[in-house]
């Protein structure tokens, strides 16, 4: 198989887990949560690994005197590649903070608490799929935005 075709099976992987997390999500039997309580607590896993994120980029500028002082990472390099994981990272979390509450609003703050943590396991499979197979790469981001989308969809029919 080649690499689109490795690829795509990333991407349906992520489709399935963000369709066995919205949905499982609401069926899981958990207690109701207010959206107040809900999104932020939701939001600690995504701050976690961000935090997890920064750090690694962090050490790896202390431990490298090419880099120290503040230079561009080289092209290519693990630090860069953590940087475009962290940029992407970011990205994630502005599209979940724009939509979560939406959500919460109207699937309950539980769900949304699911997704943070859906989020965390999502981020850390495209960060590791990043410097080692695309196909978990594709995954890990196909995960994470997949599930964003879904649980707005979603929420966009409960509302309607």
């Amino acid at each position: 198989m080649d690499r689109r075709g490795r690829i795509l099976i990333g991407m349906a992987g992520g489709a399935l887990w963000a369709l066995a997390v919205v949905w499982g999500a609401q069926r899981a039997g958990l207690a109701f949560m207010t959206p107040l309580v809900g999104v932020p607590l939701a939001m600690a896993p995504v701050g976690l690994v961000m935090t997890l994120m920064i750090a690694r980029l962090a050490q790896r500028r202390f431990f490298d005197d090419d880099i120290i002082d503040g230079e561009d990472f080289p092209q290519g390099s693990p630090a860069w590649i953590d940087q475009r994981v962290l940029s992407n990272t970011s990205e994630q979390a502005v599209l979940a903070l724009l939509i979560w509450p939406f959500v919460a609003l109207t699937l309950g703050g539980q769900v949304v608490v699911v997704l943070g943590f859906a989020f965390a396991l999502s981020r850390i499979a495209f960060w590791l799929g990043y410097h080692a197979a695309p196909p978990l790469r594709a995954f890990g981001f196909a995960a994470t935005f997949y599930t964003t989308a879904l649980a707005a969809l979603w929420s966009l029919a409960v509302w309607l």
